[in-house]
């Protein structure tokens, strides 16, 4: 996340990181800890958006929970966009415990870059899922949840990381 804050960021974008309370929580007492429920996480992210002057020219999004948290409080604080960079449809393994209903009528335009061996949601297993129209998704050709790839593959992590970065400057530039 860091380098792709900074690439973004880079680009012209004005981007903001956050820690969840539980996240600040860990850093402090360098003792690992579940992560807040749901609700915790959602007002958080509402509060962020609030503290930075509300929603009228942002665009939300974060790796994995982050995206998922995103695109729960996307339609109702009005942002312009949500980009989820590894999006967990899904625990790993348990593919039919998916993370997709409140995406089936999500009306924020979203960008969700995957990679195609993302053990949260395969292609194979989120093509078969109703999700909205507003939702775009873009495969990481075999990047995992990190969108690192294996060696055999001839990609690098630094490509896959480079091409979201890429994705999101475009995804953002759109709206």
């Amino acid at each position: 996340m860091k380098r792709v804050a900074e690439e973004v960021a880079a680009s012209g974008v004005r981007v903001i990181r956050f820690e969840f309370p539980y996240m600040q929580r860990r850093r402090e007492s360098g003792k690992r800890g579940a992560p807040d429920p749901q609700p915790v996480l959602m007002k958080a992210f509402r509060e962020m958006i609030d503290e930075v002057g509300g929603p009228s020219s942002l665009v939300i999004g974060g790796k994995s929970m982050g995206g998922r948290i995103a695109t729960m409080v996307a339609d109702d604080a009005a942002v312009l966009g949500v980009v989820c960079l590894g999006y967990p449809f899904h625990p790993p393994g348990q593919p039919a415990k998916t993370r997709t209903r409140h995406l089936e009528t999500l009306r924020t335009p979203t960008l969700i870059v995957q990679g195609t061996r993302d053990s949260f949601g395969l292609p194979e297993e989120v093509e078969t899922y109703k999700l909205s129209r507003a939702i775009r998704i873009e495969w990481l050709d075999d990047g995992d949840h990190s969108f690192k790839p294996r060696v055999r593959s001839g990609r690098t992590e630094a490509d896959n990381v480079r091409a979201a970065i890429d994705l999101v400057v475009d995804f953002i530039a759109a709206r």
